[in-house]
């Protein structure tokens, strides 16, 4: 069973949708059925609503599911209420960022492509401070937590079930100076660090590269189990996008691997990387 709150939630919504499509009826019709409405319903499956027990339990009765399913799908929704660590920091992490960051606990691959910046797992303190305190209109105390969340967050990189994660950087982010050169130093070096965990690549995609299949930032999570289907998600300056149909994966994934094939390789990435550290030095 996925581990984090966001992804039993999604978990639940997902097999309560299967329960709905297999018996070929509608949101309405359910919702007429149980004497609830079909937005309920709709709710219930997207994930944007509460799910009490007592509900799984009307649900199971009406589609006739085996017992086991149905104390499977209770317990899901019971573990769905907990909190996450990260939401301890509340208003430092946006509601939207906080699906997110459930989701990715539980990832058994990551995929991402940053264009601007250096991605959020392999950021040091001070860079992160210095995009938080620019970018965002948030009290000191909150930009604290938002800082010590995205920190936090990196430890996934390093524990037992470390996720596979594949980086691409556009070459920009490395050039980028973020604060001062001293600061891109230890970002820098950060980076070179996180390269060479055994579950981590980290490739650049030079200036020179030509034509890239990729318009902005994204990242792709897959995950452990078949019914946990991947997704592709895109943030902007106040919200979100999350895309899990088949045909947004297949594209974002063909993406990805065009971005791979123009990129440097993991051993030239390194060498552009320490190039760059040796004109910070100077």
């Amino acid at each position: 069973m996925a581990g984090s709150p966001t992804a039993r939630r999604r978990r639940l919504s997902i097999e309560l949708k299967k329960l709905r499509e297999k018996s070929a009826l509608t949101c309405a019709q359910v919702g007429d059925a149980l004497d609830w409405s079909g937005s309920k319903v709709n709710r219930m499956e997207t994930g944007s609503g509460r799910v009490q027990p007592s509900d799984i339990d009307a649900l199971c009765r009406f589609y006739g599911t085996s017992d086991e399913l149905r104390d499977f799908l209770k317990s899901l929704a019971r573990q769905a209420k907990t909190r996450g660590w990260w939401q301890i920091h509340s208003a430092g992490v946006p509601e939207w960022f906080n699906i997110y960051i459930g989701l990715e606990q539980d990832a058994s691959t990551i995929r991402q492509y940053q264009c601007e910046l250096i991605p959020g797992l392999m950021q040091i303190g001070a860079y992160a401070l210095e995009l938080h305190t620019t970018g965002a209109h948030m009290s000191p105390q909150d930009i604290d937590r938002a800082v010590r969340v995205r920190l936090e967050r990196q430890a996934m990189l390093t524990g037992k079930d470390a996720p596979d994660a594949w980086f691409i950087v556009n070459e920009a982010a490395v050039r980028n100076i973020i604060g001062d050169r001293s600061l891109m130093r230890d970002q820098l070096e950060r980076v070179l660090d996180a390269s060479e965990l055994p579950s981590v690549t980290v490739q650049v995609l030079p200036f020179d590269s030509g034509t890239y299949p990729a318009t902005g930032s994204f990242t792709m999570l897959g995950f452990p189990a078949r019914e946990d289907p991947d997704l592709v998600y895109r943030d902007g300056i106040t919200d979100a996008v999350y895309l899990e149909g088949e045909h947004h994966v297949r594209e974002y994934t063909r993406a990805f691997d065009g971005l791979r094939a123009a990129a440097l390789s993991p051993q030239r990435s390194a060498r552009l990387i320490k190039s760059v550290l040796k004109e910070y030095a100077g």
